[in-house]
């Protein structure tokens, strides 16, 4: 694995010669860390995404193809598949209503009858470790339907590796987000029965080496294998050594039988980054006891020294990418179910209804330059430059309906990227120097976009323009609307004209952006 990917550990050994894959899932967590390790490996990456600018900003993105389509679209699924050797799906329906499961199951279908079709050598698929002896029906709707879809794919006539994990430790993961925010500001936790339920971790890196060595295992092997790192804990002793690894008190951790899943999950949502919506299947995937049963993937893909990683050593490197800002991807890098991913409609040709705008321009007494510094640290933990209270109660009205509300902060303290979540926006377009466009994530009665722009003058002077938009949906949209309008002149008008002494307050050298 790469430095990138917290640690080293090759993983190629003997097996058919390295071919094009194809890559679902490359805007999320796995997704967006596994291209960059496959390009090392020597394989020719093509990306299937719904949305192809979300990729444009990273590091490797002019080293694959990027093919526009979507898991459910059996067309779109066709071309991609054309002249691939190996296929990952690593796409789920979590999240996307009560009826994921059914969802997930088509997309599975579609994906396993086009590989076939396609003749692609080898389907690769990570899913959940799922418990012995439990019946199917008993498992949680997230591993059951994990379950399902691997089954799906062993049964599509292409060899296919299930590879099945249980919690992954690495920076930005939603384990490891929800294991750290709830040790940092817990001291004291009165805490749901699972923390007693014993769980196999895996460090990132070791799932990656996993899913790159499986490219090449050999045609006559199609079945399922589980991963896992070396130490069974339990939550509890997870959380214990948490605490000790990053330098805290010792926790005091008091179980109580009462806390039914769907109160765990907005318990973990209140506290942590990771909403309910997400928390949900992760607590209660943790029911039950997830331990592997065996480690035959080391048959096929021998770890190097040092692998896998123990428990510790893997939450030491994931602290580490954090504290040094070199966050490659986080939990929330793939947009979060159930939020709008419409594109804002232009404005020549916008004829859908409504479209609600607040504009704000002045000239700012400080470089372009400077300007953009600031548009582009905005966020996280440099605020909203306007009216914190309401930017802090905005976001936790809306956790409280199930949404993202403002913990997500950013992947970068200074740098964005298109496809970025930023507390409760997403970055829809960043154009470098001159615009950032933001998309909104939390639960509205519409949709909404901020744009900031830097830009100069007839007399070239430095310009900033910033623009919200909503477009409403039926009467509570424009209810909404016209309730907030008023608050208008305070949030958004002292925003900009923050944003605009900040600027003039900090200008300096503006920091060379790193290559593409």
């Amino acid at each position: 694995m790469s430095e990138e990917n917290e640690g080293h550990g090759g993983a190629d050994g003997d097996g058919p010669a390295r071919g094009r894959c194809l890559v679902t899932g490359a805007t999320g967590y796995i997704g967006g860390r596994l291209v960059p390790e496959l390009l090392a490996a020597g394989h020719a990456v093509r990306c299937l995404a719904r949305s192809p600018h979300k990729l444009r900003d990273h590091p490797w993105a002019q080293d694959v193809e990027v093919a526009r389509g979507d898991v459910m679209d059996a067309d779109s699924v066709a071309r991609a598949m054309e002249g691939v050797d190996v296929a990952y799906y690593l796409v789920h329906a979590l999240g996307t209503g009560r009826d994921f499961e059914a969802t997930d199951r088509r997309a599975a279908r579609v994906f396993a009858e086009r590989a076939r079709a396609a003749g692609v050598r080898r389907i690769v698929y990570l899913g959940g470790l799922t418990p012995p002896g439990v019946p199917e029906d008993e498992l949680s709707p997230h591993l059951r339907s994990r379950a399902e879809v691997g089954r799906i794919l062993l049964a599509s006539g292409v060899p296919t590796t299930v590879l099945r994990a249980a919690v992954i430790i690495g920076s930005g993961s939603a384990s490891f987000e929800m294991l750290r925010y709830l040790t940092e500001r817990l001291p004291v936790m009165v805490t749901p029965s699972w923390v007693h339920t014993r769980i196999q971790p895996v460090a990132v890196r070791d799932v990656l080496r996993a899913l790159v060595g499986s490219a090449r295992m050999p045609d006559d092997v199609s079945r399922a294998f589980d991963v896992g790192g070396p130490d069974v804990l339990t939550y509890r002793d997870m959380m214990l050594r948490y605490a000790e690894i990053a330098g805290l008190p010792r926790r005091l951790i008091l179980p109580v039988p009462v806390l039914t899943p769907g109160l765990s999950s907005h318990w973990v949502g209140l506290v942590t980054p990771v909403p309910a919506s997400i928390a949900r299947p992760l607590t209660e995937s943790l029911r039950h006891e997830v331990v592997c049963r065996e480690n035959d993937i080391e048959r096929y893909v021998p770890p190097p020294p040092g692998c896998p990683l123990g428990f510790d050593d893997a939450l030491r490197l994931a602290l580490r990418r954090v504290r040094e800002a070199r966050v490659t991807t986080r939990w929330s890098s793939a947009s979060v179910p159930g939020t709008p991913s419409d594109p804002l409609p232009t404005d020549p040709d916008w004829a859908g209804g409504s479209l609600y705008t607040d504009d704000r321009e002045l000239t700012v007494d400080a470089p372009r330059e400077a300007l953009w510094r600031v548009i582009e640290g905005i966020g996280g933990d440099n605020g909203w430059y306007s009216f914190p209270l309401a930017w802090a109660v905005r976001g936790r009205l809306d956790r409280l309906a199930g949404g993202v509300g403002l913990r997500r902060g950013r992947r970068d303290a200074a740098r964005l990227r298109a496809g970025d979540s930023l507390d409760f926006w997403r970055v829809e377009e960043i154009l470098p120097g001159r615009l950032l466009r933001l998309r909104a994530e939390m639960r509205l009665p519409g949709l909404a976009w901020l744009e900031m722009y830097a830009g100069t003058d007839d007399a070239g002077r430095t310009r900033y323009r910033q623009r919200a938009l909503f477009h409403p949906h039926g009467l509570a949209g424009q209810a909404y609307w016209w309730s907030v309008w008023p608050f208008h002149a305070v949030v958004f008008g002292g925003m900009a004209r923050n944003i605009a002494r900040a600027a003039a307050r900090d200008h300096g050298p503006a920091p060379e952006r790193p290559p593409a």
